[in-house]
């Protein structure tokens, strides 16, 4: 298989709640009006505490400096598995669980850190840019590693990273963060390009003026439901995280969905904010759940990592990470 090296130099910022009206003129430029941009990459998502944007330096451009903003301190890079060749957002999706262990595993094994975004056309695995040579030297036994430059793939030199290399020992990674299950569950979907001008004032409602708000038939729902919602343009292709009465809200036909209708439960991963630092968390995650076999999407956040899997399978999910719980929940 093929891993592609994105040409995207990456910034990975919050929007606290009570300041999205100060960047909404430039996120819905960067959403609706992505000819009047050079971005390449965007994606926005909503958690119950704020927004985390996964922005190119182009699209950095149209957010404005303000308190609100707080922006990780390091340029990241995406890497992008590919099977079978072909462009990175036109190829079937590996799913997290596919390269838990042949990509995610390998990168927490060497002390490298991992920002997860999956999307309904596939997954991408954010380094910081200080850690691609490491990364690629890692990775370069598995895959063939090829950078994406000018929209064309090209060999990727190995970055001079040849000396001491010491293949680490494999360690089972307990989980060390408490986990928790929302009650709502979830939509992964994609819609034609040609038709978001159909949905935009949807969209912008859902992303930016609805948050907190139930439909009157939730209104008994328990404190288990959470305001979660992911939008994400790269490279042309749109993809959607919403939870099912978000879709609801959609004409009929304009939602790519998968013949059964899938719906997903998701796993939020953090008691206190993860930060960026330490290393392993997807990982700790994937691993058990390649091992069960179970498919799922990932999404880290700047505050929390969330896990979407199918809804048929949530408590086998629960119970094959619990096994690997060190925190007693």
């Amino acid at each position: 298989m093929e891993l592609h090296i994105l040409e995207h130099s990456l910034k990975v910022a919050s929007i606290a709640k009570e300041g999205i009206q100060i960047c909404t003129h430039g996120l819905i430029k960067l959403a609706f009006l992505p000819s009047k941009t050079r971005c390449k990459f965007f994606s926005l998502t909503e958690t119950p505490e704020d927004y985390t944007i996964i922005v190119d330096e182009e699209g950095f451009k149209e957010l404005p400096e303000s308190e609100h903003l707080s922006v990780a301190d390091a340029t990241w890079l995406a890497l992008n598995v590919v099977s079978g060749g072909g462009s990175s957002s036109s190829s079937q999706p590996i799913g997290v669980t596919k390269i838990a262990k042949s990509v995610i595993a390998p990168l927490a094994d060497h002390n490298i850190s991992v920002f997860m975004l999956s999307t309904y056309q596939t997954d991408f695995i954010l380094v910081r840019e200080r850690d691609l040579p490491m990364a690629m030297h890692t990775l370069s036994s598995e895959f063939t590693l090829l950078r994406v430059v000018n929209g064309e793939t090209v060999a990727a030199n190995s970055l001079g990273v040849t000396n001491g290399f010491v293949k680490p020992k494999m360690v089972q990674r307990p989980i060390i963060h408490p986990l928790s299950s929302p009650s709502n569950m979830f939509c992964v979907t994609s819609l034609n390009p040609d038709t978001l001008p159909t949905v935009a004032t949807l969209l912008m409602d859902v992303m930016f003026y609805s948050s907190g708000v139930k439909e009157p038939s939730m209104a008994t729902e328990d404190s288990g439901h959470i305001r979660f919602f992911s939008f994400s343009l790269i490279e042309g292709y749109i993809s959607l995280v919403m939870d099912e009465q978000t879709t609801r809200r959609f004409p009929n036909n304009v939602l790519f969905t998968s013949a059964s209708g899938e719906l997903w439960k998701m796993v939020r991963i953090g008691g206190q904010p993860l930060g960026f630092d330490e290393c392993g968390i997807v990982a700790q995650i994937s691993e058990p759940l390649a091992t069960a076999d179970i498919p799922a999407y990932y999404i880290s956040t700047f505050k929390f990592d969330h896990a979407l899997v199918p809804e048929e399978n949530i408590q086998s999910v629960i119970g094959a990470l619990r096994t690997n719980d060190s925190t007693g929940q």
